[in-house]
């Protein structure tokens, strides 16, 4: 069943982990490979374990083992083969030794010595080892031998902290004091069953709650693993058990691989195709490159990406003039900025506004794409005025205790409408600090925060004060918000990538906006533009929809499956 549905179980959503674990779980409960009533069961492996031990320990190589408490009926999760037993670690005979001091010893050999960092995907790596001066009386104390397992003692994340990490070739080098070394005899055990084990979700559970957290790091040691249970099979089993799983876990590399080129090309797919409707030159071929998209949008649009591809291909096709038709009626973007410019002279000439520098005109290099007539490029300082905000001293704790104000910052932006932000100011925070007030409708840019964040925007939904990571485009007569709004995110790549290549602290700020050429259409379409765009992005989110509850239908028959299986 299981080799029967695993496209189903792959392509749901976290598939091809969801189905490595259940690989594991399967194996660690002696489903996934049929017994063999002819191998020597588990109760004969464990009799010959104790037979030896009980020898070591009368010729005084090792110590007897204070009595570990009998596993109870509650400590077992789950029924086991009849050929199989339920064992503590401690009960395999296994060696254990912390690592070596990382700080080595004065005087001693350079040795090769195996790190956190030489660990990848649970197997030793060569790639960049170091090496330390260990005393050479030390040396055979520490070395790795083929079989052996490193467990990780300590670090600060619970899903390092108890891996065990096995040797699978042979390494000469020794290890370091962030391991403990355990070693069990391939007569009866498996390295890398035991290996493969550890790595189930129910082990790693059994394995966080033994942690001992200090000072953020967490530690196991030769106590909490040696506790630990778990289904030892006879060894044959054993062994078929690791082949049929380094099978499968092959088929999921494949599955995975297979899911991400197919991704990878679809979003290919996707980019081309959506570019032919961005390449168009008029309305007119729009409609062709379109239909032609169109008749293949079940196969596209079957991905959130895809969808999150094409309302950004919708928005781009707006500022472009290309989602709706132009009117000759409307009177022409050059009027409308003869009026900007008049009502600013106005402005400046009250003192409501201070008249900023000149900005240089606009070279053609600069115009990304041909506009349609009554069209006109500006920059965004010549026909928005703008401004930034601060913080309020931090130290003045009563500027922010029961805050009424609001004071917007970049979390506060998610590219749409700001009604409520996440720390209020009081109103003396305002006064005191001559915070201005933006109005509802004001367009808000994030200029700091790195590549995440830098040129997120939102619109204002009520009058609010910023901080100084943000910039504010207030609302200007003769230009739509929900335009400009559409506008801003269609640059915010290329406001994220000036930043990223001109800083080392990536930011941008108001000059580089102000100095931001747009595309400034006639009034009118500009109406007609915002009111596609709001038709077309729901939609999107109504696409969006359909494929979430499609891929949380998809997931609840996989996992129903797993529950079937397992």
């Amino acid at each position: 069943m299981l080799l029967s549905n695993l496209n189903l179980l792959a392509t749901a959503p976290g598939g091809v982990a969801r189905l490595r674990e259940l690989i594991l779980t399967l194996a660690v409960q002696g489903k996934l490979v049929p017994q063999d009533p002819g191998d020597e069961p588990a109760s004969a492996l464990l009799k010959k374990i104790r037979t030896e031990k009980d020898r070591l320990i009368a010729m005084g190589k090792i110590k007897r083992d204070k009595s570990l408490a009998e596993i109870t009926e509650e400590e077992k999760p789950f029924g086991l083969p009849a050929s199989w037993a339920l064992v503590r670690v401690n009960e395999l005979l296994p060696e254990f030794q912390n690592g070596a001091s990382s700080r080595g010893d004065v005087g001693g050999k350079s040795v090769t010595v195996l790190r956190l960092a030489d660990i990848k995907k649970r197997r030793i790596s060569l790639a960049d080892t170091r090496q330390i001066p260990i005393a050479e009386s030390d040396i055979l104390k520490y070395q790795v031998q083929v079989g052996d397992i490193l467990i990780t003692r300590v670090n600060g994340s619970a899903d390092i902290v108890g891996q065990f990490n096995l040797c699978d070739t042979a390494v000469d080098a020794i290890y370091c004091d962030h391991f403990i070394r355990m070693r069990v005899s391939n007569q009866w055990i498996e390295p890398t069953y035991l290996a493969l084990v550890s790595e189930s979700s129910l082990m790693r559970r059994r394995i966080k709650e033994l942690f001992i957290t200090t000072a953020g790091q967490k530690t196991v040691n030769q106590g909490h693993i040696g506790s630990l249970q778990f289904g030892l099979p006879p060894f044959a089993e054993q062994t078929r058990i690791v082949a049929r799983v380094e099978e499968l876990m092959h088929l999921c590399d494949a599955l995975e691989a297979k899911g991400q080129l197919e991704a990878a090309q679809h979003a290919q797919l996707v980019s081309t195709l959506l570019g032919t409707l961005t390449d168009s030159d008029s309305p007119a071929q729009l409609a062709e490159n379109w239909q032609r998209v169109a008749s293949h949008f079940d196969l596209l649009l079957d991905r959130p990406q895809a969808v999150d591809a094409l309302e950004q291909t919708i928005l781009q096709l707006a500022v472009r003039g290309l989602l709706v038709p132009q009117d000759p009626q409307d009177e022409p973007a050059s009027a409308l900025l003869q009026k900007i410019r008049q009502e600013k002279d106005r402005l400046i000439a009250q003192g409501q506004i201070k008249r900023d520098k000149p900005l240089p005109p606009i070279s053609e290099d600069e115009q990304p794409f041909a506009l349609p007539p009554g069209w006109e490029w500006v920059r965004m300082g010549d026909v928005l005025d703008g401004g930034s905000g601060t913080t309020p001293l931090r130290a003045r704790t009563d500027y922010f205790a029961d805050g009424t104000e609001m004071w917007v910052k970049t979390t506060d932006l998610t590219n749409g409408k700001v009604t409520t932000c996440d720390e209020l100011i009081t109103k003396a925070a305002v006064v005191e600090n001559r915070l201005k007030y933006f109005p509802a409708g004001t367009v808000c840019v994030a200029m700091y925060g790195g590549a995440g964040t830098i040129g997120k925007s939102g619109v204002l939904g009520v009058s609010s004060t910023i901080n100084q990571s943000v910039f504010a485009l207030p609302p200007t007569e003769g230009i739509d918000v929900g335009f400009l709004h559409t506008y801003v995110i269609t640059v915010r790549s290329q406001w994220m990538s000036f930043a990223a290549g001109l800083r080392k602290d990536p930011n941008i700020n108001g000059q580089i906006i102000k100095k931001m050429v747009m595309p400034l259409p006639p009034l009118a379409e500009q109406s007609r533009i915002v009111t596609r765009v709001a038709a077309l992005r729901q939609l999107c989110a109504d696409l969006r929809e359909r494929l979430s509850a499609s891929q949380s239908t998809q997931a609840q028959l996989a996992e129903a499956l797993v529950q079937e299986v397992a």
